[in-house]
């Protein structure tokens, strides 16, 4: 997807300085960013925990790769005021309805041809840290669009207050997942479940890492 120049240093001021917060005035730990793709459709697949999670993650990966995207979806409600959502938009988020939005759907598979892409698979914050069942709807995007994917493990940002200085925290990419003997089966809903599932658990795996 073409992205002008001006608005990806935009994008890469606004993530340093998140970055700077993160691992400058906090103690945010993160592992196997070696595992993320340099290019293609990619789809970083993290459990929720906290709204730091949404500038976190894309600032971790923007730091790896400059000058790059980190699109997402996000609930339509905060696109509502206007300035907000020029911020949002600016940094590569969309909105997205909680019902089933076709539209929506069709541009995450067009960014996942060539793209990074942020999902939550949870599709809800859990703030206790446990977590959750993941939507069958990332499944059905999976299969459909077959983008490379990394599952990762958010830690301690529950816990994180603003301003906060000192505070810990640790996100952990895990290797791409392979579904290749998924992609085999029928495109159904038990298909489409298991990939979640498979997705799911390696998101639990990388929540063991300490």
């Amino acid at each position: 997807m073409k992205t002008s120049l001006l608005r990806r240093v935009w994008v890469l001021l606004v993530a340093s300085v998140i970055g700077f917060y993160g691992y400058g005035l906090n103690r945010l730990r993160v592992t196997g960013s070696e595992h993320i793709p340099p290019a293609g459709g990619v789809l970083l697949a993290a459990n929720h925990i906290s709204g730091f999670d949404t500038v976190l993650l894309p600032a971790v990966v923007l730091r790896s790769f400059p000058l790059q995207m980190v699109w997402a979806p996000a609930k339509e409600e905060l696109f509502r005021n206007r300035f907000l959502a020029w911020i949002f938009s600016s940094w590569g988020a969309f909105p997205v309805r909680r019902r089933r939005d076709v539209r929506a759907g069709k541009h995450l598979g067009e960014l996942l041809k060539s793209e990074k892409v942020m999902l939550f698979p949870e599709g809800t914050r859990n703030k206790d840290g446990i977590l959750g069942k993941g939507n069958r709807g990332v499944g059905k995007l999976i299969y459909d669009h077959r983008p490379t994917v990394i599952p990762a493990g958010l830690q301690g940002l529950n816990r994180w207050n603003f301003p906060g200085l000192g505070q810990p925290g640790q996100i952990s990419f895990g290797a791409p997942i392979d579904f290749s003997d998924l992609f085999l089966l029928e495109d159904c809903k038990e298909t489409h479940l298991l990939i979640v599932e498979r997705l799911m658990a390696a998101i639990a795996g990388q929540l063991d890492q300490n």
